[in-house]
């Protein structure tokens, strides 16, 4: 088979997921973003994407976006409206729907109707929720003769619940991927060998922070360090060696701030509790949704007395970027991160992120980050320490950091992403160009078409319907069967 370059007039995707772009309904965690960009990306770049994902029960159960290349489909909304805290209340009846309603409606919905207008389709699927969901669609186009038409591709951003997962089958039916060359390690030990297809960050990223705000913030809060962590409050996130490297700064006269935003997880209340017995200063902090320098204001007050800050509510993407822009050192210093998207917004806002040394593919200590290599805070606090003794090694890590996140925006993931789908669809045989017809010749002459076919050992049916087939030979169809195309029936 030869390679068939895929562009939007020959491919349509389909992305199956749980969570989903719906804030704050679908979005629970990384898995959301990533559906959410990665969606908006593809449309952008003209293909005609759909997200079938747990949405909100409120709004629209099919809505369409990008001028109707991106479209939105809510499932299991009737579920939902039993369960509305969120996409994994009442995970299992949510499951038990998604599972049993989605192939049936990918095949009659979406891949019929662009099989018929000569498209390929790829089907992502998402983390284990959809790991039964593939199989079963797998083997749903292939009872309605489509499977050659679609890339089934699977993929893991973590490892949840990977003991729930007949990997055999799955295997068997779909193309295994994942994230980071740290997840493609870890599913080794399983006997897989999944391809490696990173996430990204948005165009937008890569636009500095306002740098007035950046300025109020830290003339208003006046830390030094000041030092910034974002994420769920999981111990993977390594929360309590972030606490005690800024309680140990403070034990060395260093007029330390931390500000933190964490999830709603019991973790959260044991780091605090550390946090209290450590003797830092801990100030609840609540915002309004209000415009970013109102919302360095209301910092900047709560942060007069206090040596950690804890943000209660949501923080829009512009607050968060001012603060990756003017903390000393933000905080990703996670000891299992598969990716590690955090650090990757922080370099490409121009921040210096600490990091861990699992998934972060793209990190180069000293060079575009700092990267830890244990769990102890001294390593941490001594990095930062030779940073502010070095202002201009500070300076080239936060120029590199914005290069670094320029090759990992969505437009270059999609790049990759394309090359391995063309791959795939020539190795698997999927929508490729067929090799050029043998050209016959177009004599009337029927002698001459069997003694090919008897000098090829073709025997004798084969030659008395290629004698058939010649006497059908007039007029266009010869200069058809020159050409290689199909003859007129």
């Amino acid at each position: 088979m030869q390679l068939l370059p895929f562009s939007p007039n020959n491919l349509e995707v389909v992305i199956l997921s749980f969570e989903g772009p719906d804030q704050p309904y679908s979005m629970a965690g990384g898995l959301g973003v990533r559906v959410a960009e990665l969606s908006q990306a593809l449309a952008a770049q003209g293909y005609v994407t759909h997200i079938i994902f747990i949405g909100d029960p409120n709004l629209p159960g099919r809505e369409e976006r990008e001028g109707g290349r991106l479209v939105l489909h809510r499932w299991c909304q009737w579920i939902s409206r039993y369960h509305p805290a969120g996409v994994y209340q009442g995970e299992d009846g949510k499951l038990a729907d998604y599972t049993a309603s989605v192939p049936p409606f990918v095949v009659d919905q979406i891949v019929r109707p662009a099989a018929m207008r000569g498209k390929v389709v790829a089907v992502l699927a998402e983390e284990w929720h959809t790991a039964e969901v593939t199989c079963r669609l797998s083997d749903m186009l292939s009872w309605a003769g489509l499977r050659n038409q679609v890339l089934l591709l699977w993929n893991a951003n973590n490892h949840f619940s990977f003991h729930r997962i007949n990997w055999g089958r799955l295997g068997y039916v779909a193309t295994i991927t994942t994230v980071s060359k740290y997840m493609k390690h870890i599913m080794w030990n399983l006997g897989l060998n999944a391809l490696v297809i990173p996430n990204g960050i948005p165009d937008r990223f890569l636009i500095p922070a306002d740098p007035d705000a950046v300025a109020a913030l830290q003339t208003g809060i006046g830390g030094a360090p000041l030092l910034f962590k974002i994420g769920r409050f999981d111990p993977d996130k390594r929360w309590l060696m972030a606490v005690e490297a800024a309680a140990r700064f403070k034990e060395r006269g260093h007029p330390v701030k931390l500000m933190i935003r964490g999830g709603i997880e019991p973790h959260g209340s044991e780091v605090l509790g550390h946090a209290h017995w450590r003797g830092l200063r801990v100030r609840d902090v609540s915002l309004d949704r209000s415009e970013a320098l109102a919302t360095v204001a209301a910092v900047s007050a709560a942060a007069v007395d206090a040596d950690l800050l804890n943000l209660k509510s949501f923080i829009s993407d512009d607050f968060k970027r001012i603060c990756y822009g003017a903390a000393d050192a933000v905080l990703a210093n996670s000891g299992h991160e598969p990716f590690g998207i955090v650090g990757l917004e922080v370099m490409g806002a121009g921040g210096v992120a600490v990091v861990g040394a699992t998934g972060e593919d793209y990190a180069l200590s000293f060079h575009n980050c700092l990267v830890t290599e244990t769990d102890d805070p001294e390593e941490m606090i001594g990095y930062l320490l030779h940073l502010r003794s070095h202002p201009s090694l500070e300076e080239e890590i936060r120029r590199e950091a914005r290069r670094t996140a320029a090759l990992f925006t969505w437009p270059e993931v999609i790049e990759n992403l394309l090359g391995k789908l063309e791959y795939l669809a020539m190795s698997r045989g999927v929508g490729a160009i067929p090799p050029p017809a043998p050209l016959l010749p177009a004599a009337r002459d029927t002698s001459l078409v069997v003694a090919m076919a008897a000098e090829d050992n073709l025997g004798q049916g084969a030659a008395d319907q290629a004698t058939r087939n010649a006497g059908l030979m007039t007029g266009q169809d010869e200069t058809a069967g020159l050409l290689g195309r199909p003859r007129a029936p």
